[in-house]
């Protein structure tokens, strides 16, 4: 039975490289998938998912209004599809997810997303809301702080400096994020409580 997965973290967590792997896993078993990603983070070229270690793949695009449902659906009809691999999944509208979810449902593909949790401002991005609320299974693909904790947040920086506002959308990469734990991301955004002394 096909399930939706969303495998969350937060940035440099690897989570192109497991996308890439799992697909790889599916073709060399003679399968074929179907991987998307967001055309508004072209980092690696448009249509092209990358990981930071060095592999990559063509994949299609899709923007905010593309009804997902009927684009796999006409893949589908083509040769089967074995399953649907998402990247950049917090850039998927509740729409899309909802799409996805029915691909899964109605389809009987199963579907992949991998994205990010959270901003830089600690708030769900609205896709990755959706897909927390709709998934079948969740995996966190871990990384780690500085510290050595797992990180769970990731900062914003401009010419060294931490940033707290600004639009949730804001395409980059090490230059502009730091993935840590919450409470060094607290510390960076100024929310650190003194401690009581007694």
């Amino acid at each position: 039975m096909a399930k939706l997965f969303f495998h969350y973290s937060t940035m440099n967590a690897g989570k192109s490289a497991v996308l890439l792997q799992a697909s790889y896993n599916y073709r060399e078993m003679g399968m074929r998938t179907f991987l998307l990603t967001a055309r508004i983070d072209a980092r690696a070229g448009e249509g092209r998912i990358a990981s930071r270690i060095g592999i990559a793949a063509e994949a299609e695009t899709f923007l905010p209004e593309d009804d997902l449902q009927a684009r796999i659906a006409a893949v589908q009809a083509e040769a089967p599809v074995n399953c649907v691999f998402v990247d950049e999944a917090q850039f998927l509208t509740p729409e899309q997810v909802w799409q996805l979810a029915r691909v899964v449902d109605d389809l009987n593909v199963p579907v992949m997303c991998y994205g990010l949790r959270v901003d830089f401002r600690g708030e769900l991005f609205p896709g990755s809301a959706v897909l927390l609320a709709l998934a079948d299974e969740m995996r966190e693909v871990r990384t780690i702080c500085h510290c050595g904790r797992k990180a769970t947040m990731v900062v914003r920086k401009a010419n060294g400096a931490v940033i707290t506002e600004g639009a949730q959308v804001q395409i980059g990469g090490n230059e502009s994020y730091v993935s840590l734990c919450r409470r060094h991301w607290r510390e960076a955004v100024g929310d650190r409580a003194d401690v009581a002394e007694g």
